[in-house]
């Protein structure tokens, strides 16, 4: 069912939204490194719903347990099996959905593939399923902060067409919407909460960014350093579209516009600009890794809306139910892992490309 990410750091997430628990196994990360549940959980309460007004209601404590892999606070080289417990799900919601295709979402799709489906908060398909990517990135951050200082950030950089026009990193996390920018981020709250009263929902754009990866990251042909990471992007749900560097305005410059200058600074070689975005020919440059990401308008919205039942009858339904007016806040974290996951493996990858 594609639920395993990775080839050396393999991680592999299990769950269902309104099951009795979610977890993720990580395999393949190295002997030694510090570990505790309260440094995966520091990540996992970045990503956890019913936080502030602008989020789902639904009130998960999502504390890990770590069950395997860790003895005395480090990691012994076996799989390291975390879960949680799932202790506020409402299905009763969901009952007149059994048989009705919400549109935007999987039911469809998942029922003309597999013929039978868990329609109880969209089951696999729901984005409660990335709390096992959020704990397994949990583990790549401390180990790409250990061994290479790697540091991964995320902010919301547009919603409901409202952009940021300042930029201070340290603000983003003391809003609800991940802002770096805190007037447009009043904005954006405001947005949210019309758009919840108006029983809709906003999408945006989330940008991610990794500082200290060293060069040399990523292969040079089909599993190219951009490609990788527009393929782990686009596996996070509601993600419609991935930007690298310029990404589609590079497709409006000049080749002698777009071309990042080489310098040497301090002996190193660095780029003048970046609108590469830290990769060239699917390898990382050491510079500064940029991704934006296009986030759809939460599907899930308490208006009549017209669909088709698995009986073939056209049907008007209404989607009950607790539900975030705008998933952009909590896709941060979500695709902050997902950039260290592919990193975490990358760096593991490289240790083989040479002699030394």
């Amino acid at each position: 069912m594609g639920s395993t990410f990775g080839r050396l750091f393999r991680v592999t997430t299990w769950g269902e939204s309104h099951g009795p628990a979610l977890g993720v196994v990580v395999d393949g990360c190295p002997a030694g490194l510090e570990l505790n549940e309260e440094i995966i959980q520091r990540d996992l309460d970045r990503r956890r719903v019913g936080q502030s007004e602008v989020t789902s209601p639904r009130q998960e404590r999502d504390r890990v347990t770590i069950l395997s892999g860790v003895f005395e606070g480090k990691t012994t080289g076996a799989p390291i099996s975390l879960i949680t417990y799932n202790a506020d799900a409402d299905s009763s919601k969901y009952e007149p959905l059994r048989d009705v295709f919400r549109p935007g979402h999987a039911d469809y799709t998942y029922w003309v593939k597999y013929g039978h489906r868990d329609h109880r908060g969209g089951g696999r398909s729901s984005a409660r399923e990335t709390w096992g990517r959020v704990a397994a990135g949990a583990i790549a951050r401390q180990l790409l902060r250990t061994v290479a200082g790697v540091e991964v950030y995320g902010f919301v950089r547009e919603l409901a067409g409202i952009t940021i026009e300042t930029f201070d990193r340290d603000e983003i996390d003391r809003n609800p919407v991940r802002c770096p920018d805190p007037v447009a981020a009043q904005k954006m709250v405001a947005a949210i909460l019309e758009a919840k009263e108006q029983k809709t929902s906003v999408g945006g754009i989330v940008e991610v960014r990794a500082l200290n990866v060293p060069p040399g990251l990523g292969e040079p042909t089909m599993d190219k350093l951009d490609a990788l990471i527009g393929y782990a992007m686009l596996s996070i749900p509601a993600v419609k579209g991935v930007e690298i560097g310029d990404g589609f305005a590079a497709a409006r410059l000049r080749g002698h516009e777009h071309n990042d200058p080489f310098i040497l600074d301090d002996g190193r070689v660095r780029t003048l600009t970046n609108h590469a975005g830290g990769m060239l020919g699917g390898i990382s440059t050491g510079e500064e890794i940029i991704v934006r990401l296009a986030v759809k308008p939460t599907s899930s919205i308490a208006r009549p809306q017209r669909t088709v039942d698995i009986h073939g009858h056209e049907r008007t339904i209404v989607v009950e139910g607790r539900h975030d007016p705008s998933i952009c806040p909590r896709v941060v974290p979500v695709a902050e892992a997902m950039l260290l996951l592919v990193l975490a493996d990358c760096y593991l990858m490289n240790r083989a490309a040479r002699v030394r």
